[in-house]
């Protein structure tokens, strides 16, 4: 387990108690909370840096980061669940159950939000900081979710632990989340059975170092597009 920084009191006015929480986890003394900044407010400022913490849908961050990128460096955090409780409730918050959820997060979850910043990566002043944590996922049994949960609705996420954090910002960073054993060329079908992951994440994977300009069409296999690293392209990862 990480230890905390020093938690600051902040408002959580229109925050749901995950993103709260991590502030208050990442936040030093002297950091500036909720500093308003090119019409934005921004969750951390410290000295010059803008800090994000972002702990889901990237795409609603787009726009303000474009603005910002351009006249300051800017880290954006994410939190991925390594490890995570399943709490069940009633429609009005009395418990059901507990139960730890056989899914586990890793770095390369971080392709699910990736696609939303197309054209942003690989960027001078952006670094993602991915944040491994244990946490807690509320369901409500108030019929409003959706179908794969049987209409359970996921009503917050509570933090437990920050366990690891891992930082991102060049094309190497993000490369050296795939799997070392990878072929030299590669379909999405054999980038998936790599992963342990579905289809759809390493197609999320192939579309984002694409659009780095890190990968590119290596042929087919059969119908299947085959991937390559670009060639010419740097792989230094970043210090």
């Amino acid at each position: 387990m990480l230890s905390s920084p020093l938690i600051h009191p902040a408002s959580t006015n229109f925050e749901k108690t995950l993103h709260a929480a991590l502030k208050a986890w990442y936040a030093l003394p002297g950091d500036q909370l909720e500093k308003r900044l090119s019409g934005y407010v921004i969750d951390i400022h410290r000295d010059g840096l803008l800090i994000e913490i972002q702990t889901r849908n990237f795409g609603a961050l787009k726009q303000k980061l474009a603005k910002l990128l351009k006249e300051y460096p800017v880290r954006l955090v994410y939190p991925i669940a390594q490890r995570k409780w399943i709490v069940r409730q009633t429609a009005d918050g009395k418990p059901i159950s507990r139960r730890v959820s056989p899914k586990h997060g890793s770095g390369i979850d971080v392709f699910n939000e990736t696609t939303h910043l197309s054209g942003l990566l690989p960027h001078p002043n952006l670094t993602i900081e991915i944040l491994f944590t244990n946490q807690e996922e509320i369901w409500r049994d108030d019929g409003q979710g959706s179908w794969r949960r049987k209409g359970w609705s996921i009503y917050d996420r509570h933090l437990n632990e920050v366990t690891g954090r891992l930082t991102l910002q060049s094309l190497a960073d993000y490369w050296a989340l795939l799997p070392v054993d990878l072929p030299q060329s590669f379909t999405n079908r054999q980038l998936a059975a790599a992963l342990h992951r579905r289809l759809s994440l390493a197609q999320k994977v192939t579309y984002t170092l694409r659009r780095m300009d890190g990968l590119e069409e290596a042929g087919k296999k059969g119908n299947a597009r085959l991937f390559q690293k670009s060639r010419g392209v740097d792989f230094l990862r970043s210090s």
